[in-house]
């Protein structure tokens, strides 16, 4: 190929399994050709460098392992006007955006193939590698996507027959058997995330209908039903554009089935999203964008995302930021001594924070996310394998973080270096440990509580265990157990905290004493998953259970009645307090995420996150930058979503596919925004099976994953295996 690479006009090496080293080779080199076919190519992360200057139509349909892009993989691309994506595994909408808006050139984008039913015969022969000789003359440049390659033969219709011109016209590799050898370099291991070879080549049918259920989630697709084309373009409906519509012109009705979609087209108004992002597109998944279409996506995009943090409507140059602020400090300075100040700098701390933040993740579509890596120095230098199971942020000291383990050990960590600082181990004392709470008068204690009822005290400035790991008692407080427990937490003035777990009981313990002062018996119907006390009240504090109820209770009243009940469609997984205490934060199975009033119980906000259809797909949902933002995962899914607290709007989604350089997927077990620091949280991810182990991952979304490369290079993440919630 490289030596005919000025030859070529049109390349086809789909439905063949390439090594790694040829498709490394190919990306980074490049070709000359101006069509370019890499169906089923085995692409994780698609990085395309080399000299592409000429392509005009790339065609990567059904690469099944491709689930993202390098932030600048078409920026080689710049006459690139067709490109279609078919039965891949891309999810994300805002770093799909980031790498396509480096196409100027982009008019025709394809996830999906919408089809008219006319035209269903031909589509099924040429995927199933039957020839066919139509070619749609309306749409020169494209490209059939059921595997057929149909162009503008202009390029090409003054060449003959002769061998010579035929490897200038076409160079072809097609329908080549897998031998073992090939299969062989799927066990070779590989610093390359970019490419994988973990599954076998397939043979994709001729039709696949929307109701296939994509690798990597267990969504779950209505039956297709029947609607009219102009009324499918006004409709909140969670998937917008899936299964069949019909599209009526005068006496003539036309059917039209998607074929070969990705997960992406299942993202919620996914279609307006594409066209308000991408303003020089003419056709998105087959279907034309009209004008009427391009407004009505401009409004359902400001109705239901956030283009950057706080409803900014443009990017800001961060030094420009950096440099009012200063000017607005100096300013500030001289109105003290009497001078007038304009009201250009007469913005508050808070206004150049937001505003930084805005400037810094307009430019950092890929954000820093890197697994937590820890260093066992003070156990005596030897390598410790941890698995961590629950974890909480220091709520004063920003370097420290505690995680419990499945081993029953606790493990205060500096965040920022690695360095352990407190280890507490098992000693056969306590299983999994599923509670963790530090205490806020006394930042040096935490409460830990594990699944078999055991329940600590520790202060972890008397818990510095020695290089032979001996531990003492000393410095900790027992408490009577509390059976499966699953939550801990302690109240405003450290005097008091709860227990739950799965009953329908919650225990009081006195932290002075170390006495359990109280059991309140039969609060649900169901077993009480977590139980929150208010931020600032310290007899306040809220249930959620399995009974689908969230519950309000007031110490001061003996718990007998809440003070009032809400209820979820389904059952409840966490509940939590906003950092102010003015809403309660509720999430239930399978991405159901509201926002209550704490004073009444009254909906607030209603996140509308699209289900799954599985129900043990159990959600979690925490406050990040105090009240602004929320951050919600689910333990059946690679992803963590983040939206306005106040609004509802999408900001931004973090891909788990492949974090940390891994090329298995992930699940989010739990996860917390950083009290510390905007745009930051950590997330305790498993892997998908077989490869049960989970890390702790950072994430930055106000630095790029430039940064990344350039400040963690040589570092290890510690391994861990499958955690719970």
């Amino acid at each position: 190929m490289h030596a005919i690479n000025q030859k070529l006009r049109v390349v086809d090496l789909h439905d063949l399994s390439f090594g790694k080293d040829f498709l490394r080779d190919l990306s980074q080199r490049g070709l000359t050709c101006q069509v370019l076919t890499l169906r089923s190519s085995h692409f994780r992360k698609l990085n395309m460098m080399g000299e592409f200057m000429r392509i005009h139509t790339l065609n990567l349909d059904f690469s099944s392992s491709l689930t993202s892009f390098q932030e600048d993989c078409f920026t080689c691309m710049p006459n690139l006007m067709c490109l279609s994506l078919c039965d891949t595994r891309i999810s994300n909408l805002w770093t799909t955006f980031a790498a396509l808006s480096k196409l100027p050139s982009l008019v025709e984008l394809r996830f999906q193939n919408w089809s008219c039913c006319n035209d269903v015969g031909s589509y099924s022969a040429s995927s199933s590698g039957k020839s066919d000789d139509k070619t749609d003359s309306n749409q020169p440049n494209s490209v059939d996507y059921g595997g057929r390659l149909s162009v503008n033969v202009g390029d090409v219709t003054n060449q003959n027959s002769s061998t010579e011109q035929g490897l200038r016209n076409l160079f072809l590799i097609n329908n080549v058997v897998i031998n073992d050898d090939v299969q062989g370099m799927a066990e070779d291991s590989s610093d390359d995330s970019d490419l994988d070879f973990s599954n076998p080549l397939q043979e994709h049918g001729s039709v696949e209908l929307l109701s296939n259920v994509f690798a990597g989630g267990n969504r779950q697709v209505n039956p297709p039903n029947e609607a009219s084309f102009d009324n499918l373009q006004n409709q909140n409906e969670a998937e917008p554009f899936e299964g069949v519509f019909t599209k009526h012109i005068g006496d003539v009705t036309l059917t039209y089935i998607s074929y070969h979609a990705s997960p992406i087209c299942f993202e919620k108004h996914y279609r307006e999203y594409m066209i308000a992002s991408l303003p020089h597109l003419r056709l998105l998944d087959n279907l034309p964008i009209r004008k009427i279409d391009q407004e009505r996506a401009m409004i359902k995009f400001s109705e239901y995302f956030e283009n950057l943090p706080y409803r900014r409507k443009h990017k800001e140059n961060v030094v420009h930021m950096l440099q009012k602020r200063e000017i607005r400090a100096s300013q500030t300075h001289a109105q003290s001594h009497g001078q007038k100040t304009s009201n250009l700098y007469g913005k508050s701390q808070y206004f150049y924070t937001r505003s930084l933040c805005a400037a810094k993740m307009g430019s950092s579509a890929w954000p820093f996310l890197h697994p937590l890596s820890v260093s066992g120095s003070n156990l005596g230098g030897e390598s410790r394998s941890f698995r961590p199971r629950q974890f909480e942020y220091h709520p004063s000291d920003s370097s420290l973080m505690v995680f419990g383990t499945l081993d029953g050990e606790v493990i205060v960590v500096n965040h920022e270096n690695g360095k352990i600082v407190s280890y507490i181990p098992s000693l056969g004392a306590m299983n999994s440990v599923l509670g963790l709470c530090w205490l806020k008068k006394y930042p040096s204690k935490l409460i830990a509580g594990s699944d078999n009822g055991s329940l600590k005290l520790y202060d972890i400035h008397q818990m510095q265990s020695t290089i032979a790991g001996i531990y003492s008692g000393a410095g900790s407080v027992t408490f009577d157990d509390f059976d499966q427990l699953t939550s801990v937490h302690v109240n405003f003035t450290d005097e008091l905290f709860l227990a739950s777990g799965y009953s329908r009981d919650v225990a009081l313990y006195d932290i002075s004493s170390g006495r359990r002062l109280q059991v309140f018996t039969d609060m649900h119907q169901e077993h009480i998953n977590v139980v929150k006390f208010a931020n600032h009240s310290p007899s306040l504090f809220a249930t959620s259970s399995f009974d689908q109820d969230v519950k309000m209770w007031d110490l001061r009243q003996k718990p007998i009645r809440p003070c009032y009940t809400s209820s979820s469609s389904r059952g409840n997984v966490m509940v939590c307090f906003s950092p102010d205490d003015h809403y309660l934060l509720v999430s239930a199975v399978d991405n159901e995420v509201r926002q209550l009033l704490a004073v009444d119980g009254r909906l607030h906000l209603n996140f509308e996150i699209a289900s799954t259809g599985s129900s043990q797909n159990y959600t979690r949902s925490y406050y990040m930058n105090g009240r602004d933002y929320i951050i919600s995962g689910s333990c059946d899914e690679h992803v963590v979503r983040i939206c306005c607290a106040q609004t509802g709007r999408r900001l931004r989604d973090i891909s788990l596919e492949g974090g940390g350089g891994s090329r298995s997927s992930m699940f989010v077990q739990s996860l917390r925004g950083d009290p510390f620091r905007e745009f930051n949280m950590s997330i305790l991810a498993a892997y998908m099976r077989p490869r049960s182990r989970s890390e702790i991952f950072k994430v930055n979304m106000l630095a790029s994953s430039d940064y990344a490369k350039e400040h963690l290079d040589g570092q290890q993440a510690f391994p861990t295996n499958s955690m719970g919630g």
